[in-house]
């Protein structure tokens, strides 16, 4: 009966093949799914055809999360299916095919051989390691390369270069200021914002008192097609992280705007004044959940702009919560994108606060005592989702204050979150969570203590850590490792304007009690199983 089952549900996805030759090939990646994209546009869907792979290098690179790996390949099963139908000819190699070389060189350069196109054409690619592939395989099989830009985003990679020019120190809020006046978004007609202020930053960090009580947000139902993948990737990777039990995320344009309707009609009230607050088994809260759809290009920025500022003119979201969202979209995600871009290749092995420390093993069980990373790195597991507090504040709070090397939370950040693609992933954890590209993206560390946690959350009541302790079996791990933290690094910032405050409370600590801090972080390590925190130069 299995068996059946089986090939049922693989037949659901119909074989796409093209027989060559064909005049030009249009590369679409897995984060490419715009049926407006420019390689699209100026497609004959006779003479020209469509490239699309599946390779499982792209769920090894990193131990890419179950619910990732079914989001991509089940959206790019319907965008491909979604092509077909409007008469483009699509070659669309599946992870089960036979020849299937699981690479995308490997794809790519076969896919040359065996319908000899004149010109390769692609969007550009999201990251620099596809960037570098392509071109290096279609110069190998001598086929000319056209990279055409991506229209997805508000602001093109020159623009963002121009703005960088000159600056010591990129802002995001200076950046985002200027594309609100770009772009005339929440400005009145004298070109002042609106409500008087550029953010509601004061408004929007409360936390809640008692449970709150959230509509559930939209959640797709699994159709052949995902049930297929869901089947094939439990087949196909049984030992990557992450379960598929709880699999919500919209792999269609139809579902990613009733996803969109949805946040907006159900939580975008509340979102801004509750987006910093965490709570116990409530993973979504007022989040929009939305990111994952707009990476894989399924929504338009525009669109969801142009949703909430209708909400607000409408009075059915205030002003603060919509203000909120808005520099989430052409604030900082084009912010982070132009990072990633302009630092270069290199970016990911950067280091400066140079910390080597291994990542603990409870990254990838959730099994761990501190009830807040229970919470936080569950969810993950369950449904690869977690709000930008549980990443900053929480996971990834603990990796920089514990002393973890920057690169290993990296790539768990990319290999976790449903919506991890390393444009996004890499500037947000190596630059504004660990602070180790020296202040390109974040203008100080987040390092905090788990009072922060304990205000923020009620993570803290039930958990046997006290988060005003710093040494001592009670003391929460959160609290020992920031004031290590500061110990650690008192010297380095010294100088640094915003984070004086707290180093002059480092001051005010005699040298037994930092000692007896540093000890207790270093037991720590030793039961987290956290191996070369330091290198000896930097002691």
């Amino acid at each position: 009966m299995r068996l059946k089952l089986t090939r049922h549900l693989r037949d659901c996805m119909p074989k796409l093949a093209v027989r060559g030759p064909v005049r030009r090939l249009a590369i679409v990646l897995g984060d490419q799914l715009d049926p407006d994209a420019d390689p699209l546009k100026g497609l004959d869907k006779s003479p020209d055809a469509v490239l699309m792979m599946e390779v499982s290098e792209e769920s090894t690179h990193v131990p890419s999360h179950k619910q990732r790996t079914v989001l991509f390949l089940s959206a790019m099963r319907h965008f491909a299916k979604d092509l077909a139908r409007s008469g483009y000819r699509v070659r669309y190699v599946r992870l089960e095919d036979p020849d299937n070389t699981h690479s995308f060189t490997g794809e790519i350069d076969r896919a040359v051989h065996e319908l000899k196109p004149e010109r390769i054409l692609c969007t550009h690619p999201g990251e620099w390691r596809f960037k570098n592939l392509i071109e290096e395989v279609t110069k190998a099989a001598k086929v000319p390369l056209e990279t055409r830009p991506d229209r997805h985003f508000l602001v093109d990679l020159e623009h963002f270069d121009h703005w960088m020019a000159g600056r010591k120190q990129p802002v995001m809020e200076h950046f985002y200021r200027e594309q609100r006046r770009r772009l005339g978004v929440l400005m009145d007609q004298s070109s002042r914002p609106i409500g008087g202020v550029w953010n509601f930053d004061e408004e929007n960090r409360r936390a809640f008192r008692r449970a709150p009580k959230v509509p559930k947000p939209y959640s797709s139902r699994p159709d052949a097609i995902t049930k297929a993948v869901i089947q094939l990737v439990e087949e196909r990777f049984p030992d990557n992280p992450g379960s598929l039990q709880s699999f919500r995320w919209p792999v269609t344009r139809t579902q990613a705007l009733k996803a969109l309707d949805d946040f907006v009609e159900s939580r975008l009230a509340e979102f801004g004044t509750y987006q910093d607050a965490m709570w116990a088994d409530e993973p979504f809260l007022y989040h929009s959940l939305l990111s994952a759809s707009l990476n894989l290009k399924l929504l338009d920025p525009r669109e969801c702009i142009a949703k909430a500022l209708t909400a607000c003119e409408s009075g059915q979201a205030p002003l603060n919560s919509v203000e909120g969202f808005t520099r989430q979209i052409i604030g900082w995600r084009e912010f982070i994108r132009g990072i990633y871009w302009h630092e270069g290749p290199h970016y990911g092995s950067r280091n400066e606060l140079d910390q080597h420390g291994t990542l603990p093993e409870f990254y990838w069980t959730g099994r761990t005592d501190m009830v807040c990373m229970r919470q936080a790195i569950g969810q993950v597991l369950a449904c690869g989702y977690g709000h930008h507090i549980q990443r900053l504040m929480v996971t990834g709070n603990f990796a920089l204050i514990a002393g973890v090397d920057p690169r290993l939370i990296s790539d768990w950040y990319l290999a976790m979150y449903a919506d991890a693609v390393e444009w996004v992933t890499l500037p947000n954890t190596l630059g504004m969570v660990m602070h180790a590209d020296g202040g390109v993206v974040g203008t100080k560390p987040y390092a905090a203590s788990g009072k922060y946690i304990e205000r923020m959350s009620n993570y803290c009541r039930n958990c046997s850590f006290d988060p005003a302790k710093r040494v001592g079996t009670a003391a929460c791990p959160f609290s020992t490792f920031y004031w290590d933290f500061l110990i650690r690094n008192r010297r380095r910032f010294r100088s640094h304007r915003r984070m004086s405050m707290m180093l002059r409370n480092v001051d005010r600590m005699t040298e037994e009690e930092c000692a007896a801090v540093s000890a207790w972080a270093n037991r720590r390590r030793r039961e987290f199983g956290i191996r070369g925190v330091l290198s000896p130069s930097s002691r």
